[in-house]
């Protein structure tokens, strides 16, 4: 599934006229290089969902011929469910009970989509976390094992766990790319939890019940194109 709902606000003025997938760079839309991204690693169905201008990014693929995969979208334009409702109202497409992965697509990374799949599948949780060790304001924590067991804005301080007498200090900060495998047993956790909510919130919710882990090899090279200053350095990247 590739997020491709958002409003792109970091991207103005470009996100005036257009979705945040369809933002050039090196001569192709966002959408574009995730969906060749995923190809590569061998997925060939994929599902996007849609809200700010979602015709552009509609009719981009159809003229594309869908890639030569199965695409389909999930409608949000009436509202946009933030990534845990987008990920329950499409629950419907993950009907081969096999794990499915997330990407975000204001995401380009040199992550080998094949290695953190199988890495998955090779381990008994209900979530891998695509993490890395870089700057930011906001972390997930991790025990020695690399289960998620909190979060922490280090701005303010606050933090968010499960689990009683809960320490930050006590675990490893690990910051979250927007990349993810899920096994489709989350769906059933999912059930208490309104239209609308972030997965990481879920995530936190539910880390003292079900084990999440972070995958985390070295050398990740990883850009969020969610701003206007980070295009020219994506324009590098995929260079």
């Amino acid at each position: 599934m590739i997020f491709a709902a958002g409003l792109g606000t970091r991207l103005k003025p470009l996100t005036d006229t257009m979705p945040k997938a369809m933002v050039p760079i090196g001569g192709k839309p966002l959408i574009q290089h995730i969906i060749e991204k995923l190809k590569t690693a061998q997925f060939n169905e994929i599902i996007i969902n849609v809200h700010h201008f979602a015709d552009q990014i509609i009719d981009f693929v159809r003229t594309n011929n869908s890639f030569d995969v199965r695409i389909e979208f999930s409608d949000e334009c009436n509202q946009l469910l933030d990534t845990g409702g987008g990920i329950k109202k499409a629950s419907w497409f993950f009907d081969d009970n096999q794990p499915f992965l997330i990407h975000n697509v204001d995401i380009l990374s040199n992550v080998n989509l094949v290695e953190l799949y199988a890495s998955h599948q090779k381990s008994d949780v209900m979530a891998t976390l695509l993490a890395n060790d870089r700057k930011t304001s906001r972390y997930l924590l991790f025990n020695d094992e690399n289960r998620l067991c909190g979060w922490i804005n280090k701005q303010t301080d606050e933090t968010k766990s499960p689990f009683s007498s809960f320490n930050p200090v006590k675990y490893h900060e690990l910051a979250f790319s927007g990349i993810h495998v899920l096994s489709p047993a989350v769906f059933s956790l999912m059930n208490d939890f309104s239209d609308r909510f972030s997965i990481i919130d879920f995530y936190l919710s539910v880390c003292d019940k079900v084990d999440i882990r972070a995958y985390a090899p070295d050398n990740i090279s990883l850009l969020d194109v969610g701003k206007i200053d980070s295009l020219k350095e994506a324009e590098e990247m995929v260079k």
